[in-house]
């Protein structure tokens, strides 16, 4: 039976309690460097190129083969036209300017494992930025919830790293309504953050406004980490495929997809009321019944073959992150993969 209100079963609201472990931007920062980057360092020995640099960010010309060139750098493309191989060649220096496009809306307020999906988002914007400023590179971001956009202006070094994730848990708290999130005047103040521009707040704030926003706003060529959940309104195309398309065309965009594993396998729980965190909707779902659960089985096999047409579509390479999972071995191999590509 799919919808019963009167049962015996345990009743499950999934809506997560405040989140755990709710650390001070600095007190993450200084668990990750130990945790995280420490590990990424040995795995990588402090050579990230392959995070930095895409196979279109840093190509410096296509030329024509010489003696000990990489058969792995043939451009097949320009060979077939020409009659004659192709290389691609790449820059090994250069500076990057890299744009964190974070989602803490409500449906990131969500998590069953290890962490919920907004701070395993933050975990990730933690990392990528101290791995991107202690290089000597620029890292801004781009925050986005109910609450509207937080726009975050790039810059380099450690402070800047703190700085995001101070404006980032600031839009979080005023997204959530949680008390003392105010209106994040203290975060980026002169005393704190003097040399640094001051962030801004925009009002809309969804996954397709932060990206349109992104590709009208940055016109020069950057490194774009777009992490969400990408999960939105049910369409044939969504409002942020087509502005997800439109950031690609100028920018090199990797798109972190977080999720949970309860999102792709239905908890075999009994009846559960379940609540949309953006609609508030809800409905009860006997989770044990076969119907249901090849109903949502067929359901998530479509969304990730849809998610995976669009993302190919747009010509943007996905960075899967899970909250059962700590965040060092997908780096590590999307890190790996990038670079032997080059």
């Amino acid at each position: 039976m799919l919808f019963r209100r009167k049962t015996t079963k345990m009743t499950v609201l999934l809506k997560p309690p405040p989140p755990r472990g709710r650390d001070l931007p600095a007190e993450l920062l200084r668990k990750l460097e130990f945790k995280v980057l420490k590990r990424l360092d040995g795995f990588l020995f402090g050579d990230y190129t392959g995070f930095f640099y895409g196979p279109s960010l840093d190509l410096a010309e296509v030329r024509e083969y010489q003696p000990g060139d990489e058969v792995r750098r043939i451009d097949w493309n320009v060979t077939a036209r020409s009659g004659k191989i192709h290389v691609r060649q790449y820059r090994e220096e250069r500076e990057v300017t890299a744009w964190l496009i974070v989602d803490l809306s409500a449906s990131m307020n969500f998590g069953t494992r290890r962490v919920l999906k907004r701070e395993e988002a933050l975990e990730f914007a933690a990392t990528a930025a101290a791995i991107i400023t202690r290089h000597g590179d620029k890292v801004g971001a781009i925050g986005f919830s109910e609450a509207g956009l937080r726009i975050i202006p790039p810059s380099s070094g450690r402070k800047q790293t703190l700085r995001i994730l101070h404006e980032l848990y600031a839009l979080a708290a005023k997204g959530n309504g949680e008390p003392g999130a105010g209106n994040g005047k203290k975060v980026g103040s002169k005393s704190q953050f003097s040399q640094h521009p001051a962030p801004s707040t925009h009002s809309s704030g969804d996954l397709s406004s932060a990206l349109e926003y992104a590709s009208k706003t940055l016109k020069r060529r950057a490194l774009m980490f777009v992490v969400s959940d990408f999960l939105a309104e049910a369409s044939p195309t969504p409002s942020w495929v087509l502005a997800l398309r439109r950031l690609a065309y100028k920018h090199e965009v990797v798109a972190v997809r977080v999720s949970d594993p309860a999102e792709r396998e239905l908890p075999k729980a009994g009846e559960l009321r379940l609540r949309d965190p953006e609609s508030g909707e809800e409905v009860w779902v006997d989770t044990s019944d076969p119907r249901v659960r090849a109903a949502y089985a067929q359901l998530v096999e479509q969304r990730e073959a849809s998610l995976q047409r669009d993302f190919r579509a747009a010509q943007v390479e996905m960075l899967p992150l899970s909250t059962d999972q700590d965040i060092v071995a997908p780096i590590l191999k999307f890190t790996l993969r990038r670079r032997n590509r080059r």
